[in-house]
């Protein structure tokens, strides 16, 4: 099974990001053929510094190999590495209807969030296509706000095969169901844009701050607490076994400990699960070479399997060679 998936290099990944996608992609490595790119293009859409998009791409690629990202079992790039991902976006454009792309609602939420209309906003779906077309993709995992652009590219395949034949593999989309939401420190999804999140690799000071400010309710440190209407209790069972959490729940029920105490546990929690990881960060941090040649080779391999599909690509539509 050939799995593809992305992670946009829009900042410091936090929590919400692990649990929300990478833990799911650690575990794909071990039963599925992985293509784990990072779509520093995308990002053009709402990031127009370069310098800041530069360095989040590497960011990016190191804290996904600080995480556990195996480039020995995952084929791992950067989106524009592989140049004919652009050049199959041109060529799937005339086999996308307009009506399609206006249908989009990522890209009604994006405009009704404040983000400047543009071509490459609307015609996104379109390169979200190309990525998982040009390496015949068979399943790519989406939250359920991402399972319209894997529709579009199957109308978009469909319309290409129906002209030139089969050359296009129809994938299927994946979405976990028992991927819970984060919450951030105000309890709504935790999302770098709402400014609530809690990155993965900040520093213990900063963790406990952050932590810190988790918004909780007023119950006094004596009386029972209910542990599932509180956002330090949804994050800190995130870490824990169902032995764990029951533990951690009775706690609340019991009364006699405050917010403060569970936040200074979640604290520990958070410190403690990802140590190994921070080690290999400040292996990665001090050796960025390493990472920027595990990312060509990625690409190396990514284009190995691309240009077979794009001469027939180009032979199908007419490409003089």
């Amino acid at each position: 099974m050939r799995t593809l998936t992305g992670i946009q290099p829009s900042g410091a990944l936090h929590l919400g990001n692990y649990f929300g996608a990478i833990k799911q992609m650690l575990d794909l490595q071990k039963s599925d053929e992985l293509f784990l790119f990072i779509p520093n293009l995308h990002a053009l859409t709402s990031l127009k510094d370069s310098a800041k998009l530069r360095e989040n791409t590497i960011e990016a690629a190191i804290t996904l190999l600080s995480l556990g990202v195996d480039p020995d079992k995952t084929i791992f790039w950067v989106q524009s590495d592989v140049k004919e991902v652009t050049e199959l976006y041109w060529y799937l454009s005339p086999y996308t209807p307009m009506g399609l792309l206006e249908r989009a609602h990522s890209y009604k939420d994006k405009i009704a969030k404040g983000i400047s209309a543009s071509h490459a906003l609307f015609s996104y779906p379109v390169l979200m296509a190309a990525d998982i077309l040009l390496y015949s993709a068979d399943r790519v995992p989406v939250g359920k706000d991402q399972i319209q652009h894997v529709e579009i590219t199957r109308d978009i395949a469909v319309k290409f095969n129906n002209e030139h034949g089969d050359i296009f593999t129809l994938p299927e989309f994946k979405v976990d169901e028992n991927v819970a939401t984060v919450p951030g420190i105000d309890g709504a999804k935790m999302s770098k844009s709402y400014g609530n999140a809690i990155d993965i690799f900040l520093s213990e000071k900063e963790l406990k701050s952050r932590i810190g400010k988790i918004v909780t309710d007023s119950t006094p440190v004596e009386e029972p607490k209910n542990p599932h209407t509180c956002n330090v209790y949804a994050l800190a069972k995130l870490f824990l076994d169902e032995k764990g959490a029951l533990d951690l729940a009775a706690r609340y029920e019991r009364g006699g400990e405050g917010h403060g105490h569970f936040k200074a546990y979640l604290k520990e929690l958070v410190w403690d699960y990802f140590a190994p990881h921070r080690d290999r960060k400040a292996y990665f941090d001090e050796h960025r070479s390493d990472v920027y040649e595990i990312l060509r080779e990625g690409a190396y391999k990514a284009r190995e399997i691309a240009l077979p599909m794009m001469e027939k690509i180009r032979d199908a539509v007419g490409i003089y060679k």
